[in-house]
């Protein structure tokens, strides 16, 4: 459904992308993950028409956006990060005014206001001011604004920013809904709401793209960066001499000391459960293991991981 190939753009002398590259299938909820300033919104514009990339290009079903503009927004509904809803008009008239501008008059508006109505749950709040509302109805009004055309593709830009937890858990709830008969691409900073709505998952930093897959992915990731950690009351010297001697232990790192107690990270070949060689060669050293335990990094910490260092130039 959408295709984006080596997108740049710069901005003065700060590169907000520099060859960007994803796809996004039919049907699939894509949560497109990165810091702030990361490069989210600038490529979400850029999909959705508002922005034209220095290089690249970005294809909306068999549209290409620069080429086919309009075809390519009559294929999308869009919410951007500043919802962009006029707060003095009441709800019905907004709705109504958005659907004129998408070419809906008469039987067609009207079925297609209920529908979205009833979709976002806003049927007590249909003839409120949008003023009045709760930053979390507000949300809900501009994602009926989104839906009004029943576009294939909804793209939403970091939709439960500033909102409450429970405003959060509807908005969250709601998206995972939509998911289920459209095509989605959800920008966000924040894991969790990926890991609840999404299928698939793209992270960007620093305007490049550090890492793509699914949910169960990048969970096999967070395992590769599993380690044993290992405290004995030993000598520390000794200790670190065998361990750089044994085949089966490709690093090692001590990680705190204590009286006489020193804890260590152990790492062995990718998969392989070291804590029984360990106890063994505890045993045949005499060392005194008092702790034996494996850690994997959780996918929060994978995250963090490939969005604080350093972008490869």
């Amino acid at each position: 459904m959408i295709e984006v190939l080596n997108l740049k753009k710069r901005f003065a002398t700060a590169v907000a992308l520099d060859g960007v590259s994803f796809s996004v299938q039919k049907g699939e909820v894509l949560g497109f993950l990165g810091p702030n300033g990361a490069g989210k919104t600038t490529t979400m514009r850029i999909i959705t028409g508002f922005l034209i990339p220095d290089e690249g290009t970005v294809k909306v079903g068999e549209y290409d956006v620069l080429e086919h503009p309009l075809e390519v927004k009559r294929l999308i509904g869009y919410l951007p990060e500043d919802n962009p809803i006029y707060q003095e008009m009441r709800v019905n008239e907004f709705l109504n005014f958005v659907a004129e501008i998408r070419g809906l008059t008469g039987a067609e508006k009207r079925a297609a206001i209920e529908r979205v109505i009833e979709t976002t749950g806003l049927e007590s709040k249909y003839k409120k001011t949008i003023e009045t509302l709760s930053k979390g109805y507000k949300q809900r009004v501009g994602l009926a604004q989104a839906l009004l055309h029943d576009p294939e593709i909804l793209i939403l830009d970091e939709p439960t920013t500033g909102l409450d937890p429970s405003q959060i858990v509807e908005i969250r709830r709601l998206i995972k809904d939509l998911g289920k008969e459209k095509t989605i691409v959800l920008s966000t900073h924040i894991l969790p709401e990926v890991q609840v709505t999404a299928s698939r998952v793209t992270i960007i930093n620093q305007g490049k793209i550090v890492a793509q897959g699914t949910l169960e992915e990048l969970t096999q990731k967070a395992a590769e960066g599993e380690s044993t950690y290992v405290e004995l009351r030993a000598n520390p010297e000794d200790v670190e001499q065998t361990f750089s001697s044994v085949p089966w232990i490709e690093r090692f790192q001590r990680v705190e000391e204590r009286d006489g107690v020193y804890r260590w990270a152990v790492r062995g070949p990718e998969g392989q459960d070291i804590r029984e060689n360990l106890f063994k060669l505890a045993v045949e050293k005499n060392w005194t293991l008092l702790e034996l335990w494996r850690e994997r990094a959780t996918l929060e910490e994978i995250f963090l991981h490939l969005t604080t260092e350093e972008v490869p130039a």
